[in-house]
C-alpha cells in the first residue's frame, strides 16, 4: 500500500488552499476606487475634494480592513432585545455586540457622517459640507457595513426635519445632540412610518394622536421600525378627529426618555429577525400614550415627511452603488486569482464578458450617485425615484453575479459574497418597493409635475458642453434621452398604462446614465485622462436600453476589444474610446 504522505496534514491542506481566490480584504477600497478618483473631480469643489481626500483614504483603509473585521463580528452577534432589567422592571433594551458600537464611532465619532452637511467643524472643514460629501463616505463605508447606515442616514434626515418645521423649543433641545460626534451625548434618530394595515400605503395608518396640552399621546402600533431603540423618533400618527388618507396624517417627534429623566410610554416587543442588515436592529413598537412633538402644520405631516424621501433615496443609491463596487472588486479578485482549465478565469472570454454584466450598472450607480447629490430639486424629483428603482434592482443582480464568479465559496458564510447577496434585497424595500417608486417616477413625477422636462434639459446641457464627444454619437444619446422621456409621457397620459410603469422608469435611468456615462468619459479624455466610460456608455445604450441587441456576430465585433480595454487598468484615450463609442 502506498502512503500518500505529501497530501496529507496540515501543510498539504495549506498548499492546497492557496490555489482558493483571495477576497478583497486588506485593499484600501479607495485607493483600488479608479472610477470614483477619476470622476469626483467633476462634481466637487477643488478645495473641499482636496480637504476630503485624507480622510477618503482613511476610510478606504478602514473599510477593507478594521471596519470590514468589527462588521463581519457584528453580523455574527447581531442585537437582543431585554424585555426586563436585573430588577424585573419592564425597561427594556437593545445589546449591541462591542464591534457594532465601535462602528458607531467610526461613523458617527471620527467621521461624523451624519453632521457633516448640518454644521461646521466636521472634520475641520469650517461650514456645513455640500450633501455630496455626505454621500460619498456612504458609499465608501457600505462597501464594508450596511446596516448602520440606516441609523446614520436616519439621524441625518430626520435632523433636517427637526430644523425645518420644530418649534424653536425642539431645535434648541435636540438639534445640537442630533449632530454631536460624542457618541455618548448623541442622539440618533430613526423614522417609524410602516404599519400592519398599510405598508406601502402610509394613508392607511392607524396609530392615533391625541392632543395632550402642548403636546400629544400616540396610541397604536407600529410594524417595521429600524433603529428600534433610538434616542428620538420621527413618526406620521393621525391626529384626533382628523380625515382619512394622508392628508390626515401629522409629523411628530418622539423621544425615548422624557425631559423628566422618565422612560416614555411605548415598548420595543420584538426585533426583526431579518434576511440581511442583521448587524442593525429594527423592531415592532406598541405606543400606549407615548408623549411626541409636532412638527409643522398637522395637516401637513405627510408633505413635511417627503422632504427628506429625496436624501434617503440618494442616500440607498450610494448604499447600492457601493455594494455594487464591493462586489465587482470581488468578482475581479476572483477571477484574477483562480485558475480553471488551464488559464486564469479571468481569460476566458465568457468569463470577461459575465464581469462587463457587473462592471456597466456598477459605473452607471456611481454615475447616478454624484449626479444626484448636487442636481437641483427639480432634476431630482424625477431623478431620485428612477435612480433607486434601477439601482437597487441591479444591486441585486450584481451581487449575484459576484458570487457565481466566486463559486461554491460564493455561497458560504466564511466568504462576503453571501451577506452581500442578502444585504442586496433590502434596498428593494426601504424608502418605497419598486412598485412604488417606479409609480412615484411616472405617474407623478412625470404625469403631475412634469419633471421629465426638467431632466431631458439638464441632459441636452450635459450632451451640448461636453468636450470632445463624437457627433453622432452625442446625437445618439439625445435621441436615446428623448425617446424614454416620450414613452414615460405616453406610459402617464392613461391610467391603463401603469403596468408599463417600471420599463419607462428603467428606460429613463438608462439614457440618463449613458449620457452621464460619455460626458464623463469625454472630459476625462479631453484632459488627457481616462475615457473609458465613453465606451461604458455603448454598453449600457447596446445591452441595457435597446429592446434587443444588434442581429449577428459582426456587429458586436467592437465588443472584443471594449472589453479587453475596460478589465484592463490602463487609461483609455479619448480617441480610441470615441471609435469605439460611434462603431
Amino acid at each position: 500500500m502506498t502512503i500518500h504522505t505529501a497530501l496529507t496534514g496540515r501543510d498539504a491542506a495549506a498548499r492546497r488552499s492557496a490555489a482558493l481566490a483571495p477576497t478583497c480584504r486588506g485593499a484600501n477600497f479607495y485607493a483600488i476606487d479608479g472610477g470614483l478618483r477619476d470622476i469626483l473631480p467633476l462634481y466637487m469643489d477643488d478645495a473641499l475634494l482636496t480637504h476630503l481626500k485624507p480622510h477618503l483614504n482613511e476610510l478606504g483603509e478602514l473599510a477593507g480592513g478594521r471596519l470590514h473585521d468589527l462588521s463581519e463580528q457584528a453580523e455574527r452577534h447581531g442585537p437582543v432585545l431585554h424585555a426586563r432589567d436585573g430588577y424585573g422592571r419592564d425597561e427594556e433594551w437593545v445589546e449591541y455586540h462591542p464591534a457594532y458600537r465601535e462602528m458607531e464611532e467610526i461613523a458617527f465619532g471620527r467621521f461624523g457622517m451624519h453632521a457633516m452637511s448640518h454644521r461646521a467643524g466636521v472634520l475641520g472643514w469650517p461650514s456645513p459640507m455640500a450633501p455630496i460629501a455626505k454621500y460619498v463616505f456612504h458609499y465608501m463605508f457600505a462597501q464594508a457595513e450596511f446596516g448602520l447606515l440606516c441609523p446614520v442616514n436616519l439621524t441625518d434626515s430626520s435632523s433636517e426635519l427637526v430644523r425645518r418645521f420644530g418649534s424653536e423649543a425642539l431645535r434648541n433641545r435636540y438639534l445640537d445632540r442630533m449632530w454631536s460626534q460624542d457618541t455618548q451625548t448623541l442622539f440618533k434618530c430613526a423614522q417609524f412610518m410602516t404599519e400592519k394595515a398599510g405598508g406601502s400605503d402610509v394613508g392607511a395608518a392607524e396609530l392615533t394622536a391625541v392632543r395632550d396640552g402642548d403636546a400629544w399621546r400616540l396610541y397604536g402600533e407600529k410594524w417595521f421600525c429600524s433603529n428600534a431603540d433610538a434616542e428620538l423618533a420621527v413618526l406620521l400618527a393621525r391626529p384626533e378627529g382628523a380625515p382619512a388618507g394622508g392628508r390626515g396624517l401629522g409629523l411628530f417627534l418622539m423621544p425615548k426618555v422624557l425631559p423628566d429623566g422618565a422612560r416614555n410610554a411605548y415598548r420595543i416587543l420584538r426585533l426583526k429577525d431579518k434576511l440581511g442588515s442583521r448587524t442593525m436592529a429594527s423592531g415592532e413598537i406598541a405606543f400606549e400614550g407615548a408623549l411626541a412633538y409636532q412638527l409643522g402644520q398637522l395637516d401637513q405631516g405627510l408633505k413635511h415627511m417627503l422632504v427628506m424621501v429625496n436624501s434617503s433615496r440618494v442616500s440607498h443609491l450610494a448604499r447600492a452603488a457601493g455594494m455594487m463596487r464591493r462586489c465587482l472588486n470581488e468578482a475581479l479578485v476572483a477571477s484574477r486569482h483562480r485558475n480553471a482549465f488551464g488559464r486564469a478565469v479571468i481569460d476566458h472570454p465568457l468569463m470577461r464578458r459575465q464581469l462587463l454584466k457587473l462592471m456597466v450598472p456598477t459605473e452607471q450607480a456611481l454615475s447616478a450617485l454624484l449626479y444626484a447629490a448636487t442636481a437641483d430639486e427639480k432634476v431630482l424629483r424625477l431623478l431620485t425615484p428612477i435612480a433607486k428603482y434601477r439601482a437597487c434592482r441591479d444591486n441585486v443582480t450584481v451581487a449575484t453575479g459576484a458570487m457565481e464568479a466566486r463559486g461554491g465559496n460564493g455561497y458560504i458564510e466564511d466568504w462576503p459574497n453571501a451577506r452581500l447577496v442578502r444585504d442586496a434585497h433590502l434596498g428593494l424595500l426601504w424608502e418605497g418597493t419598486s412598485n412604488i417608486n417606479a409609480l412615484d417616477a411616472v405617474q407623478r413625477a412625470v404625469g403631475k409635475a412634469g419633471a421629465q422636462k426638467e431632466l431631458n434639459e439638464a441632459a441636452g446641457q450635459l450632451l451640448e458642453s461636453a468636450p470632445g464627444l463624437p457627433g453622432q454619437f452625442r446625437t445618439r444619446l439625445s435621441s436615446a434621452v428623448t425617446e424614454a422621456t416620450s414613452f414615460a409621457e405616453q406610459v402617464a397620459a392613461a391610467p391603463e398604462n401603469e403596468r408599463f410603469c417600471r420599463l419607462a422608469t428603467g428606460k429613463l435611468y438608462h439614457a440618463t446614465t449613458a449620457t452621464l456615462l460619455a460626458t464623463e468619459g469625454a472630459r476625462l479624455g479631453k484632459a488627457g485622462g481616462d475615457a473609458r466610460r465613453l465606451v461604458l456608455s455603448r454598453f449600457v445604450l447596446e445591452h441595457r436600453l435597446a429592446d434587443r441587441p444588434p442581429a449577428g456576430f459582426d456587429a458586436q465585433r467592437w465588443e472584443d476589444e471594449a472589453i479587453d480595454l475596460l478589465l484592463d487598468e490602463a487609461p483609455v484615450p479619448l480617441a480610441r474610446a470615441a471609435a469605439l463609442a460611434q462603431g
